[in-house]
């Protein structure tokens, strides 16, 4: 089965016009703030080299590069987040400190455009092409492809010792391996990073708390698409504030990884 060809700038063209003007102006972080007075009780996570993990989800060109597919959405919120940036900052801390590191990757092959009910960000993904690969057990026009790593960070991801799970297909981890291979590594601690803040990267908290794990989420290591239906960031940054056991800047996290033994 051939994948379909995709012109993306194209594509995208009339769908981002539409919604990119109603977007929230870049560089006004104010909103994000946390509450002067919060009403719930601060929780903290301890980083220990045995027991802690850094966790990347979907850090791939679709996401986070001018040429993704979805760049016209969620440029504006990766941009003012310094979301590139901040992930390699993570990335250099965690491999300088011999830290395990884990990425859960997003990736459609041709058999998942045959799916016959989908949501509504599932049937945009499919339509754009976004992370699409030509099959399983091939790289056949994968590099350098939406659903390829960031450059800045694929040398560290392809360096034979960081954990890439098997794809997640819509949000979460239950249909990967990610649990198990958190568990056969023996840790019981995340750092979560990664795309996007109110899809994947959220639907990865959630199940790795139901799953007994502790996870704090690096705030400004995420980024999410403003569209009229909302804000993503904001949406993810109030559920974060309500259930992560903590919730950093990408600069404390540093800190608590290089300090970490």
């Amino acid at each position: 089965m051939q994948l379909p060809k995709f012109s993306k700038p194209i594509l995208l063209s009339g769908f981002v016009a539409s919604v990119f003007s109603m977007s929230v102006s870049a560089g006004d972080l104010s909103k994000y703030k946390d509450p002067e007075k919060p009403a719930l009780p601060g929780t903290s996570v301890e980083v220990s080299l045995n027991d802690t993990a850094l966790l990347i989800t979907d850090p791939q060109i679709d996401f986070l590069s001018p040429k993704g597919v979805t760049w016209g959405v969620v440029g504006e919120s990766v941009t003012e987040h310094k979301t590139v940036e901040h992930i390699g900052q993570l990335l250099d801390a965690a491999k300088s400190k011999g830290m395990e590191v884990f990425v859960s990757p997003h990736h459609y092959y041709p058999t998942d455009h045959g799916w016959q009910f989908e949501g509504p960000l599932e049937v945009l993904m499919h339509k754009i092409g976004m992370f699409d690969r030509e099959g399983a057990y091939t790289e056949e026009h994968f590099h350098g492809s939406g659903s390829d790593f960031m450059p800045e960070y694929k040398e560290q991801i392809l360096d034979g010792k960081t954990v890439v799970t098997s794809p997640h297909k819509i949000y979460g981890p239950e249909t990967n391996d990610l649990a198990l291979q958190l568990r056969k590594r023996g840790i019981s601690k995340v750092i979560l990073s990664g795309m996007s803040a109110n899809l994947c990267t959220q639907a990865h908290l959630y199940e790795l708390l139901e799953q007994g794990f502790e996870v704090a989420v690096v705030r400004d290591a995420t980024a999410a698409a403003k569209l009229p239906e909302g804000d993503g960031y904001q949406a993810a940054l109030t559920n974060f504030r309500y259930v992560a056991n903590d919730l950093w800047y990408t600069k404390d996290a540093v800190k608590k990884i290089n300090a970490a033994k």
